[in-house]
């Protein structure tokens, strides 16, 4: 007797359309298609402003629930990427706001500084533990120095730089002119240049660590090399 196939479940269009149009007849797999794309980047927006682990995670949840619940107010005159940022960022805002009354991030001036693009360590192979330690070390310190950045530099250079949105959209997003979103973004990288030469110091004191099974292997080679081991 033939052995029947169970039919494949045809694949979830990721047209914005499509996906709204699904998401608002309680379509589960398009509802998970739609967080599954913007869920790292509403976490970043929203953890750029707050920074706070928790908070920023509160925020993408509360921006879905608001998403979901009123689907009907896309119009589709950005993309839905778009929408749901804007709606991550100002409920972060708002949120930011609360703790401290008054604040009004855009209204910082401008720099006018440049600086040079920063490289950041691609990440290292798995079987290098000892390097995996000192890169998650930098990469702590470049974390701690976005941060410190005050808060209208630091969520262009989110924006733009972390999450890749280009000029106009993020101006879109933010409220904000494109001129004022490049050079705020120059000076964002100048401040984060100075802040991560501060703080790298005790860090690079590790960098290039030659121990563990790297430091064993080299020592069990030399050896047999040299008849120990034969």
């Amino acid at each position: 007797m033939a052995h029947v196939q169970a039919p494949k479940m045809a694949p979830v269009e990721t047209d914005d359309a499509v996906l709204v149009q699904r998401a608002r007849g309680r379509d589960e797999a398009a509802i998970r298609v739609i967080m599954q794309s913007n869920n790292r980047r509403l976490y970043r927006l929203a953890r750029g402003i707050l920074r706070n682990d928790s908070e920023a995670e509160d925020v993408v949840q509360e921006t879905y629930v608001r998403a979901f619940t009123h689907l009907d107010s896309f119009r589709g005159d950005s993309s839905l990427a778009t929408w749901l940022a804007r709606i991550a960022m100002n409920e972060a805002l708002g949120r930011l706001r609360r703790q401290r009354p008054g604040v009004e991030w855009t209204s910082l001036a401008p720099g006018v500084l440049e600086a040079q693009i920063i490289q950041f360590p691609l990440s290292s192979p798995p079987e290098d533990p000892e390097k995996s330690m000192a890169q998650r070390e930098i990469q702590h310190v470049v974390e701690h120095a976005i941060d410190d950045l005050p808060e209208a530099f630091r969520i262009v250079f989110i924006t733009r730089v972390i999450e890749g949105m280009n000029v106009e959209e993020t101006a879109e997003i933010l409220g904000l002119k494109p001129e004022t979103v490049k050079t705020r973004l120059h000076r964002a990288r100048a401040m984060l240049r100075d802040n991560v030469e501060k703080k790298i110091g005790p860090v690079v004191m590790d960098a290039f660590p030659f121990a563990g099974k790297r430091c064993e292997r080299l020592t069990e080679a030399v050896l047999k090399r040299l008849g120990f081991n034969a």
